[in-house]
């Protein structure tokens, strides 16, 4: 796992030191060695650079940039079936130097060119430079399990892992993008392609950059498409079969990542997956697998308790931490320069405090992260089709005006949060398809409430969710949601919040269960096997029951969250009124003043019980002094 930047500067203006800041950045991403290249190829300046945390091939044979003939190339992530692929490549005449995948890559497209990307199993996001075609090419894996921001501008293309780096290029320019930070409050997260800058973008999962360093072409091309697996026809496999074969391409996938030249842990919460991550790995291996996870003091959090009961039955070595108040507050001054972009996740913060954990004890950490994704797991996707079901068999008449009289009751009414609660319902009732019943109700401000919040005008961002009517020929609803909650919720808020909280500590995050060979079976299976008789993540549990007796894995499902309504009512409440307040408001001039004051009053009062609706501006409003106020 590592961090990497580059530059193509078609001015020729950019120079060797603004590369090693750039890359320097990222220390923390790769605090093992640091590599930098600057040329000059076609009409532009090239400068490459990388920090490596050392997983594979711990020697300098692994030190990057990489070259071979022709080719040069910068890497963060993990090709798993490496050596597979290396002992074909041996088979056609190329010697290796080294043990590590970075060599694998160069030879592969020396090879096979794009298409070598087929052959690669893992997470990744790369930049491999063509000196003979005058040719960049920047790849991102299918899952986007690794990051990639690029920005564009005026003959001056840049890319890194975070954005951190782009900011110390002294011709990068922090143009606030009204439209993603709209979009961020509606959601908590900046979907792909979008990012809080203007002319900057997140490369999309299962895509690449065809950069040409003579004409300034640049080309954004896919490979590869969770939505093409989802609308191909339904495996006509039993149930037995099905079952069978996740259990399969689930412990390949497992062990794959298993391998390391370095100490490797799991994230374990006691639920399902992380217990089934835990549990296929333990039983493969005769010492003892070390595991982390964070409780919390509140009982409605908690689920330390589960996580021990598990370690405990599968023996594995595990370690504890509670969080508490004073670890938040400890937290919440570097959560945005951790995240570099506005990000309103608040399980972030026990990610962070898990990934400290870890860290003592290993370099490499495998979550289960995409379970209730792929395996149909959250109440949400339920919620969804009840609300759906029950209401597409009337007539859009009487849903329009059952609407209206939602939306007039909901006005008149004193109590915020009813007013909250009837247009949220009135909203269910106009969207006309699943997918967007699904957009409405992953929404936390409407836009109506953004166009009150903010004082100029915003437009919606194009995304995956409109991206998600591609699929509306499918027949089956819950595969519907399933692949758009892939492509936006895990895509965008779940890979980025555990990929920033890991690499903050030097940590390389692993996810099992984003292997694509499972995504791709598992997108073409029957939502009536996932969800039989109304039991989520049938599959997944049917395959845990193996390993782990169901009546202690049948509890309910809390989630990952911290208490936030009850924290910044006490230690916590300076930040709001720091943040929050009259002067700082008006100064940046972005938000309603009075709108974002009465809210924040309201929460004081107790009248106002969505903690995201305050909590995502502060988050703003902290990102925007690091980031903005230089």
């Amino acid at each position: 796992m590592c961090g990497i930047v580059g530059f193509i500067d078609y001015n020729k203006k950019s120079e060797m030191s603004t590369l090693q800041k750039m890359t320097d950045v990222l220390h923390h991403r790769g605090p093992d060695d640091s590599g930098y290249s600057f040329s000059t190829h076609g009409n532009a300046h090239i400068g490459l650079g990388h920090r490596r945390l050392s997983i594979m091939d711990l020697s300098k044979h692994g030190h990057q940039p990489m070259l071979f003939q022709h080719w040069e190339v910068v890497y963060n992530g993990e090709i798993y079936n490496f050596k597979e692929i290396r002992e074909s490549l041996k088979k056609d005449g190329f010697v290796f130097e080294s043990d590590s995948d970075t060599e694998v890559i160069l030879k592969s497209f020396d090879k096979w060119g794009l298409r070598a990307v087929d052959r690669f199993i893992g997470m990744f996001a790369f930049s491999i430079v063509n000196k003979e075609e005058n040719k960049c090419y920047i790849v991102r894996d299918r899952a986007g399990v690794k990051p990639l921001y690029y920005y564009w501008k005026e003959g001056l293309f840049l890319f890194s892992s975070e954005l951190k780096s782009l900011h110390e290029h002294p011709k990068f320019e922090k143009e606030l993008n009204l439209d993603a930070l709209a979009q961020y409050l509606q959601y908590g997260y900046i979907l792909q392609p979008n990012s809080i800058f203007q002319n900057c973008f997140k490369l999309k999962a299962g895509h690449y950059l065809e950069v040409s360093l003579v004409s300034q072409e640049i080309n954004e091309k896919k490979y590869w498409d969770v939505y093409e697996f989802y609308t191909k026809p339904l495996l006509e496999l039993s149930e037995e079969e099905i079952i069978s074969e996740s259990e399969k391409r689930l412990k390949k996938a497992f062990h794959y990542r298993m391998v390391s030249d370095v100490p490797v842990g799991v994230f374990l919460s006691g639920g399902y997956d992380s217990s089934l991550v835990t549990a296929l790995l333990q039983s493969d291996r005769r010492d003892k697998l070390n595991t982390f996870t964070i409780g919390f003091h509140e009982k409605g959090y908690d689920e330390a308790p589960y996580a021990k009961e598990v370690a405990q039955y599968l023996g594995t070595n595990h370690t504890e931490y509670y969080c508490t108040q004073e670890d938040a507050k400890k937290i919440l001054p570097n959560l945005v320069e951790i995240y570099d972009e506005p990000f309103g996740d608040n399980s972030s913060i026990p990610t962070i405090l898990v990934s400290q954990l870890a860290r003592k004890d290993v370099t490499v950490a495998l979550s289960a992260d995409g379970g209730d994704e792929i395996f149909a797991g959250y109440s949400k996707h339920e919620t969804i089709l009840r609300f759906y079901n029950q209401y597409k068999k009337y007539p859009k008449f009487l849903k329009t005006a059952y609407a209206l009289l939602l939306n007039s009751y909901g006005s008149v009414s004193k109590s915020y949060d009813l007013q909250r609660r009837l247009d949220k319902r009135s909203d269910i009732l106009k969207a006309n398809s699943i997918i967007e019943l699904f957009k409405s109700t992953s929404q936390h401000y409407k836009r109506e409430e953004i166009d009150k919040l903010f004082r100029h005008p915003t437009s919606d961002l194009k995304s995956a969710f409109d991206d998600g009517e591609t699929v509306v020929d499918v027949k089956d609803e819950l595969n519907k949601i399933l692949a758009v909650d892939y492509k936006t919720y895990m895509n965008d808020n779940i890979l980025t919040k555990v990929d920033r909280a890991t690499m903050s500590t030097s940590l390389e995050g692993r996810e099992p269960l984003l292997d694509h060979t499972i995504i791709e079976f598992m997108a073409q299976v029957d939502s009536k096997v996932k969800y039989k008789n109304k039991e989520k993540k049938y599959i997944l549990k049917e395959i845990t029951h193996k390993y782990l007796p169901k009546e202690m894995m049948d509890r309910p499902k809390k989630g990952f969250s911290v208490p936030l309504f009850t924290w910044f009512q006490d230690e916590l409440k300076e930040y709001i009124l720091h943040y929050l307040n009259k002067e700082r408001l008006e100064r940046e001039g972005i938000f309603n003043t009075e709108l974002v004051l009465h809210k924040r009053d309201l929460y004081f009062e107790g009248k106002l019980t969505d903690i995201n609706e305050l909590w995502y501006i502060l988050v703003f409003e902290m990102w925007y002094e690091r980031w903005m106020e230089l």
